[in-house]
């Protein structure tokens, strides 16, 4: 599905003062990334803050983003957990109108074995209305999606159409790329090893700083993708010291504290997040600045 290579984001999802969604600002960025060239924004994933938002807050921010994007770009929803039936429950009651496919992080917390998370995987694909993309994030999650299992999710389902990988194990990366369906994807949940996954034959990212830098992300992923390597590299070592800063303090935090100091967000979160330090927020200025971002 050529509609999901390139630069996805991992939208924040903005509060007000009074830690209520600001339905104002999820318009300012939407438009904020789109402008800058996304090619797909990712809603309610980790950087969304999906588990302080209730059923209904989650429902009014996809539509609030569905609305704001008009079918501009595609849009991808986060359905992911650790209970597999009420999964299956929730693909089958929410309203997916104007969503193209749903990213499904690896259950966390109760740690399955590989046969588990094959069969949830399994469970989800025969009951899933969308096409899914897999989420394989072990410093999250406390366990890993072995290449083994993805390949075999891959080879087994259609409509499991590819991988978000943030293991940080680019010998697992390279092993799925190599032995992966000619259409599934390997998308990097890293932004720092974008460019290296791109290189070893990635499809993009789902990106964290892309959507505070889209502008120069972007650019960054498309040189890659057409083999220019080179020409991409000054991208990104542009942005590799402000991506560790954004995560130093946790995600959101960093993200939030860049796009409140280009007036598209504030940057409050709901607890037991909170906002980063003075310290980091005037050292993300003064990089910002340095990179001409400001």
């Amino acid at each position: 599905m050529p509609e999901f290579k390139g630069t996805g984001v991992a939208l924040v999802t903005p509060f007000d003062k009074d830690l209520n969604i600001d339905f104002n600002a999820i318009e300012r960025l939407v438009s904020h990334c789109i402008e800058g060239g996304v090619e797909y924004l990712v809603v309610m994933g980790t950087t969304g803050e999906n588990p302080s938002l209730s059923t209904e807050e989650k429902d009014q921010v996809l539509k609030a983003v569905i609305e704001a994007n008009a079918n501009r770009v595609p849009v991808v929803y986060g359905i992911g957990g650790n209970h597999t039936q009420a999964l299956i429950a929730e693909m089958k009651s929410r309203d997916l109108s104007g969503v193209s496919a749903i990213l499904s992080v690896s259950p966390y917390y109760n740690k399955p074995t590989q046969e588990g998370i094959y069969q949830h995987y399994k469970s989800l694909s025969e009951h899933s209305p969308l096409p899914i993309i897999l989420y394989n994030v072990p410093g999250r999650t406390g366990s890993n999606i072995t290449a083994d299992t993805t390949l075999r999710l891959a080879k087994d389902f259609n409509n499991i159409i590819g991988i978000k990988e943030a293991s940080g194990d680019l010998d697992q990366v390279m092993k799925i790329i190599n032995e992966r369906p000619k259409d599934f994807l390997v998308i990097s949940g890293e932004d720092n090893l974008t460019l290296a996954m791109i290189a070893m034959g990635g499809d993009g990212v789902i990106s964290v700083s892309g959507q505070a830098f889209p502008t120069v992300f972007t650019e960054m992923v498309r040189k890659a993708l057409n083999d220019e390597v080179a020409a991409a590299r000054p991208l990104h070592y542009a942005l590799y010291e402000l991506t560790n800063m954004l995560f130093a303090e946790g995600n959101p935090g960093g993200v939030k504290a860049a796009l409140d100091l280009q007036d598209v967000i504030e940057p409050y979160m709901r607890q037991p997040l909170w906002p980063v330090s003075n310290e980091l927020r005037k050292a993300l200025e003064i990089e910002m600045n340095k990179q001409g971002l400001l």
